[in-house]
């Protein structure tokens, strides 16, 4: 009588990546409530990115692109979940065509919401509501965190170092990081939104305790 059947290697190795990727899981779970830690070990991988970059006197390009991704990927966190500028176009093309809209859902732009303080965050019917961000704190820490370590592995390959004019890929980075930060500050102060509410959280809650 034949014993039972020994597991397949493919099955093992799938059941060994099951069991690992449920421990890098387990062990980014962790880290979440660690913020000031997590951006510290954040900042040290960029600083040693760039002492790599200054000793080698190369990759520059490599040092451009992760440069644009993580200006990317300030502006998704600093951006709300959802755009008011696209609520109120779409509550507009609403009432143009007839439809009832949801004037109240949405300020208009230089307007303050309905039912309470004037902007994402605030006191609004003496409930404080969080502003939601497009690119939550954790996600935003991970996709940065990968990406410096992905630009400084690329850094070890020699393929990566394709020859530029250093200078003009930093005036270039330079004027566009100005352009996206004018116009998000821009955005912010149309529509009367703050990406951070500590300061009026910890206010709300004095006040209740209070």
């Amino acid at each position: 009588m034949d014993g039972p059947a020994e597991p397949s290697s493919s099955t093992a190795a799938f059941e060994a990546v099951q069991k690992y990727g449920r421990l890098y899981q387990s062990t980014l779970d962790r880290t979440t409530p660690h913020t000031l830690r997590r951006w510290g070990a954040t900042a040290a991988l960029v600083i040693l990115f760039f002492i790599r970059i200054l000793t080698v006197q190369a990759y520059f390009i490599v040092c451009y692109a992760l440069g644009i991704y993580l200006l990317n990927l300030f502006l998704a966190f600093l951006q709300p979940k959802f755009d008011p500028a696209l609520a109120a176009d779409i509550a507009e093309s609403e009432v143009e065509e007839g439809a009832p809209g949801l004037p109240t859902s949405m300020p208009a732009p230089g307007a303050a919401p309905s039912g309470g303080a004037g902007a994402y965050g605030e006191l609004q019917d003496g409930e404080f509501r969080p502003f939601i961000r497009r690119l939550p704190e954790f996600k935003f820490w991970y996709s940065a965190t990968k990406a410096v370590t992905l630009a400084s592995l690329a850094t070890l390959f020699p393929f990566f170092d394709i020859p530029v004019f250093w200078p003009i890929l930093l005036v270039y980075f330079c004027v566009l990081f100005f352009i996206t930060m004018r116009r998000q500050i821009g955005h912010m102060r149309r529509y009367k939104y703050l990406p951070f509410d500590i300061g009026r959280k910890a206010q709300y809650t004095g006040g209740r305790t209070r």
